[in-house]
């Protein structure tokens, strides 16, 4: 399999902004379709949170490990993602989704290596900021710690800096298509995060915060500053180009994608009887 993509090729690019954690659930959802269509071609989109949201993986199961009432009280949505994964707090990051057909020249059957090859943009997003971060390849079964978190564990090909994660990708494969998405935190706060599970006692909690701070690492962190939001998206979208070898054609959603994504956040993603159903 090649290092990347046709020289030149041309793909979609669209900041869609500051949305709710339904809207953006439903838009990756809407992106996928159209792509399945062939209305669109393949698309790298970026976008924010609000208010902040908690993510779900879409198999993953809430009661007894997650604190509702906890993210009502802080004003954090939840939804469940289409795809896998454990739970994510988005809130001060950007936050980017990958659609592109199954069957593309350099896509693999494998989901491993799929991720291989779009976690490149990832890779050289963090090297445009001036972090030198990898490729991690987990040398423990993945999922079997029994945490909730999904910063607490790696999997295939997610990004490091210093043996910590940076980043968290899911994939889902729907209509022939994939759909991969994930976070890039800006800042990571553990009380906010840690808040939102429930834990056998206070001591279990604090032990699980106190050791995640050696499990995952935020931008800001790690360069020792606080960066902008504009500064984060000009390096992953120069990232993105460099690292799959592609052009971008800026996009603006026409009306009857967004009426479709709001239907489907109104059906789908808003509705309790969906996120909560495991």
């Amino acid at each position: 399999m090649g290092a990347g993509f046709t020289v030149g090729e041309k793909w979609l690019f669209l900041d869609t902004g500051i949305n709710s954690p339904a809207f953006n659930m439903a838009f990756d959802e809407v992106l996928l379709n159209w792509h399945s269509r062939g209305e669109i071609p393949p698309v790298v989109r970026f976008y924010e949170w609000n208010p902040a949201g908690l993510s779900l993986g879409h198999f993953q199961k809430t009661a007894g490990r997650i604190d509702v009432n906890a993210a009502k009280e802080r004003g954090i949505g939840i939804v469940r993602r289409p795809t896998g994964g454990l739970a994510v707090l988005h809130d001060k990051e950007l936050t980017y989704s990958i659609i592109i057909d199954e069957k593309h020249e350099l896509m693999s059957p494998s989901i491993i290596e799929s991720y291989r090859v779009l976690s490149q943009g990832l890779l050289e997003g963090y090297r445009l900021l001036g972090i030198s971060a990898e490729l991690a390849i987990p040398d423990k079964p993945i999922g079997k710690t029994g945490t909730s978190v999904c910063f607490e564990e790696a999997s295939w090909y997610e990004l490091e800096i210093g043996g910590k994660k940076a980043a968290g990708s899911a994939q889902t494969r729907q209509k022939g298509v994939i759909l991969q998405h994930g976070s890039i935190p800006m800042v990571i706060d553990e009380d906010d995060l840690y808040n939102l599970f429930i834990f056998p006692s206070e001591k279990v909690k604090l032990r699980a915060k106190n050791a995640f701070k050696e499990k995952a690492i935020s931008i800001n962190r790690i360069l020792g500053r606080e960066t902008t939001i504009e500064e984060v998206k000009d390096a992953f979208k120069d990232g993105f180009r460099k690292g799959l070898n592609i052009e971008f054609n800026t996009y603006e959603p026409p009306q009857q994608m967004i009426d479709e994504a709001r239907v489907l956040m109104e059906e789908k993603y808003a509705a309790e009887s969906y996120t909560f159903y495991r």
